[in-house]
């Protein structure tokens, strides 16, 4: 493991993708960098150019986050940063996933951000300091058709952060930060394979983000905190519009599932021509 100037961050969900371009761009800040994933062949390499810190973790299990805080905490002295960036999506109808889908997409994006949140917490209200982020979306913050249960459980990481961060300042704790990152759709593996799936259409209405600049941002927040994030700023705007006005965003459902099937055309045009801004 490299040294570090700022601590222990521990990322989950850092095999690849947005996980690992935010564990890149932590490490370049002068963290030690913990990457943890579900897929221990794929972050044990993800890992070895950023110090070799890797660990398996499966963050439905409350006991696992636990002791993925504390191997940070005791290994670098102090565990700094947790991000929970772990996630899966399953698109289409609400009614179309059977009874195991909705139950693993809860488990990993609402449970998991809860356990890293508790593991965390526990070690940084003992040290009085740290930041935890929770990567959320902007379907986290209105209701996202084609993604429903996706957006449900976004829905209930944004609440439990905001939540929790308002219990630990009602207590008089205010060293320890939580912020939610609520970027539009990026082109990561989660959406690799969903050019021409309607059901993903709402991830390609706004500006697809390449993970190297979602990264940046997330480490910008780690240097200065703040509740809520949104990048965009003005697709956040958007989002909340939509949710203040919820009889105006059914009216325009169907234009905005055609707006996000024009994107996935345009997408597939540009990946076919490899004119991508971003890499595949």
């Amino acid at each position: 493991m490299t040294s570090s100037t700022r601590g222990a961050a521990v990322v989950t969900g850092a095999a690849r993708g947005l996980g690992l371009a935010i564990a890149t761009a932590l490490h370049r800040d002068g963290y030690a960098v913990l990457l943890t994933d579900v897929d221990e062949a794929a972050v044990n390499a993800a890992a070895e150019p950023l110090g070799g810190w890797s660990a398996r973790l499966d963050v439905r299990y409350e006991q696992a986050c636990q002791r993925i805080a504390a191997r940070a905490a005791e290994r670098s002295g102090e565990l700094a940063l947790w991000v929970n960036n772990a996630g899966i999506l399953a698109t289409g109808p609400s009614w179309t996933h059977d009874a195991a889908t909705r139950r693993r997409i809860l488990e990993v994006n609402a449970l998991g951000s809860m356990n890293g949140t508790l593991a965390a917490l526990e070690i940084m209200r003992r040290q009085n300091s740290g930041h935890i982020i929770n990567v959320v979306s902007l379907a986290g913050l209105v209701a996202a058709p084609g993604e429903t249960v996706y957006a449900a459980s976004k829905h209930a990481v944004i609440a439990f952060s905001i939540g929790t961060l308002a219990e630990l300042r009602t207590v008089g704790e205010r060293n320890v930060f939580i912020s939610c990152v609520c970027p539009d759709g990026i082109w990561t593996p989660m959406l690799h394979d969903k050019l021409d799936d309607a059901g993903a259409a709402v991830s390609f209405t706004g500006t697809l983000l390449a993970p190297e600049h979602v990264a940046a941002r997330v480490a910008q927040l780690a240097r200065r905190p703040r509740p809520v994030v949104s990048i965009p700023r003005w697709r956040g705007a958007q989002a909340r519009l939509f949710d203040t006005f919820p009889r105006l965003s059914l009216r325009l459902a169907r234009l905005i599932m055609a707006t996000g099937r024009a994107g996935q055309r345009r997408h597939a045009r540009r990946a076919r021509k490899g004119t991508l801004p971003y890499k595949s």
